[in-house]
């Protein structure tokens, strides 16, 4: 009888284990990659080693705002230039008496302000138009000097610029006090202008600064300028400066430390970084050798061979228990809206195995104790 009782037990245990699914967290690297051993898979896959990392960094990129473009250089001279839209203040002094240009009541004349127009230039009484869009204040001065020389030798010009809408720049948002900002050299650096505007708003995440010239658009982050002085380029009017969050993120999933969405912590962050921001693989049931990045390209990117995707969905297969594993996880970069996936090792599952049989001699034993 008591055998019979075992028996009935083993048997139950058995069916349970041949008729359910196995408790998990995660699916096993075969489970997810046993479509490409078909004739027609739907998607690539891509063994990830140190020699193919170089190539698949020439590889479109994918996801949105996936690269940041900034500035190469920073060029530009080191002194103020005058522009369409600023307003030139001019005082001409002499000291002849009965000057043309200073009157009867004294030794100075001050011109209306002189707006510069479309075509770069300025009016004056007794000389006509002046061209000084490009000059510096210093070299604007000297030429209408030379120009009222001719009228009258004596006479000298004071002459101050007030920079309008083509020497100012606009920080539209993300920092303390948003505004129309003026130029006062054309040395003056993105940072420079930031800080004027009251710096960056503490609670954004992440922050990063867009600038808008020319009918371009240029990204990059704060704590990049902030790193690297050579990326603290100079500004320019007319220049349009909003600071946000960086929206780029990527899924974690599977047998991870943490499975959700994780904003990118840094400008370009590798596999490691990636599975360090989701506090790395879980100890008791992660594969490292089936640590996958799943990405989507556009149709337009595909090209044949190893010069880009053959599929529109391709899976990167990583193995960590190699050097040369951890080393191509290392150089691969993570792209926004990849889903970064750690199988489960198939071992957990011989674990749960054992354990539910475990459980079953359990029980048995206590019924033949019960029975005893």
């Amino acid at each position: 009888m008591l055998k019979t009782i075992r028996f009935l037990f083993l048997a139950v245990g058995v069916v349970a284990l041949t008729g359910c699914a196995l408790p998990r967290g995660a699916a096993v690297q075969s489970e997810i990659l046993k479509e490409q051993r078909s004739e027609n898979p739907s998607f690539q896959l891509v063994e990830v080693t140190r020699q193919l990392t170089p190539l698949i960094a020439k590889w479109p990129h994918s996801g949105a705002s996936a690269k940041f473009h900034w500035f190469g250089s920073d060029q530009g001279p080191d002194s103020s230039a005058i522009q369409t839209g600023d307003t030139v203040n001019i005082v001409v002094w002499d000291s002849e008496e009965n000057s043309l240009l200073t009157g009867l009541d004294g030794t100075a004349a001050e011109i209306p302000p002189q707006e510069v127009s479309a075509t770069g230039r300025i009016f004056l009484p007794y000389v006509g138009e002046v061209s000084v869009r490009g000059l510096t204040p210093s070299s604007a001065r000297a030429r209408l000097q030379s120009q009222f020389e001719q009228i009258q030798p004596s006479a000298q010009v004071q002459l101050s610029v007030t920079p309008g809408r083509n020497n100012s720049v606009d920080v539209v948002g993300g920092v303390a006090a948003p505004g129309r900002y003026p130029l006062d050299s054309r040395n003056t650096k993105i940072l420079g202008v930031v800080a004027q505007s009251g710096g960056v708003n503490p609670a954004l995440r992440n922050p990063m600064i867009r600038l808008q010239r020319g009918g371009r658009t240029y990204e990059t982050r704060v704590s990049s300028l902030l790193e690297n002085a050579n990326r603290n380029v100079r500004v320019v009017g007319g220049d349009q400066i909003v600071v946000v969050e960086d929206e780029r993120s990527f899924t974690s999933l599977g047998a991870t430390g943490a499975q959700k969405v994780i904003y990118f912590e840094k400008e370009r962050m590798t596999v490691v970084e990636a599975l360090s921001s989701t506090s790395g693989l879980n100890a008791g049931t992660a594969n490292p050798k089936g640590v996958l990045v799943l990405r989507d390209y556009q149709p337009r990117d595909l090209k044949p061979g190893l010069a880009g995707p053959n599929k529109q969905q391709v899976v990167f297969s990583f193995d960590l228990t190699s050097a040369d594993g951890l080393f191509a996880a290392r150089q691969f970069f993570i792209q926004p809206d990849d889903t970064l996936y750690a199988t489960e090792s198939p071992i957990n599952s011989a674990r749960t195995v054992i354990g539910l049989f475990g459980t079953i001699i359990g029980v048995t034993s206590s019924v033949n104790n019960v029975s005893n």
